[in-house]
């Protein structure tokens, strides 16, 4: 490996580190990201059982009343899937789309193995392209490092196709993180119901660029597309006002469709310290016991 390259892998790595061991120096307990639960077995309901591991189908077949048990799994499967398309690439130094979500991955990567949990990783666009397994061994956070220093983005998005490779690819239940800016997908929330489909727990990391959040862009400009081969000469002036109704909208929709499919929705500005946006992820996973359905 070229030292230039060893170099780039060994700053994420210090980066993930900071960013990790800082936020846990200020907790008590560590912050799994929320146990897994199996099926056990059924046993005879109690008087004072809880009401909502009754299995009702059990009761139709038999008149008896049986609970559910669960055998609670503290080693989680974490699947970190990182968007590659083209209109990751946009922005500079540490503002740049690609290099922020690489740095997201890296910390969750870090967190999750000092766990003792398995994490893998894949990249995709409009399909999936290079893909590392979960395992929790001592290789495993130079593998992803490496991975994410080699991928460039490029292409489109079709997370719809994406979501059922992944299906195919991790067909065991675990918290699958996606991060990506959502540009070029048009079918957003059918991919994720196939992740909740298979059983998977979802979280989405929404990053974009302050300039996207803002439109800070004035005089005569170009607008290239990002994902395409369009191009739009004009006055960004007259174009302000509908674009940041337009994005108000998505960004409404897509916290609701998060929502009514149980996912969490992080939206993430690329000049936020990294250290916060874990905290604020983190804090609210600590109150999720174990793995939604």
């Amino acid at each position: 490996m070229r030292p230039e390259v060893t170099q780039r892998i060994r700053r994420m790595e210090l980066t993930a580190r900071r960013v990790v061991e800082g936020f846990l120096s200020g907790m008590h307990r560590s912050p799994y990201f929320g146990q897994s639960i199996e099926f056990l077995q059924h046993r005879q309901y109690h008087p004072g059982d809880e009401l909502r591991h009754i299995d009702w189908k059990v009761y139709a077949r038999q008149d008896r009343l049986h609970i559910k048990q669960y055998e609670e799994e503290t080693n989680l499967r974490l699947t970190l899937l990182v968007d590659r398309s083209a209109s990751m690439a946009y922005g500079d130094g540490q503002s740049n789309k690609f290099d922020y979500s690489a740095s997201i991955a890296a910390s969750l990567a870090y967190l999750s193995l000092r766990q003792k949990d398995a994490c893998g990783l894949i990249t995709f666009d409009t399909e999936m392209r290079e893909s590392i397994p979960a395992k929790s061994n001592q290789q495993q956070l130079a593998r992803i490092l490496s991975l994410l220093d080699q991928v460039g983005a490029d292409g489109r998005t079709d997370l719809v196709r994406v979501a059922k490779q992944v299906g195919q690819a991790i067909p065991r239940r675990g918290l699958v993180v996606i991060v990506s800016d959502l540009l070029g997908i048009d079918s957003l929330v059918e991919g994720l119901r196939v992740l909740r489909s298979r059983g998977h727990d979802v979280a989405l990391f929404h990053v974009l660029h302050d300039d996207e959040i803002e439109f800070p862009f004035n005089g005569a400009t170009r607008f290239e597309g990002l994902e395409s081969d369009d191009m739009l000469n004009c006055n960004p002036r007259a174009l302000r006002e509908g674009y940041m109704a337009a994005l108000e909208e998505f960004l409404n929709n897509t916290r609701r469709a998060c929502g009514r499919l149980s996912i969490d929705y992080i939206q993430v500005r690329t000049s936020e310290p990294l250290d916060a946006l874990l905290a604020t992820f983190l804090s609210h996973r600590l109150s999720l016991p174990k793995l939604r359905r």
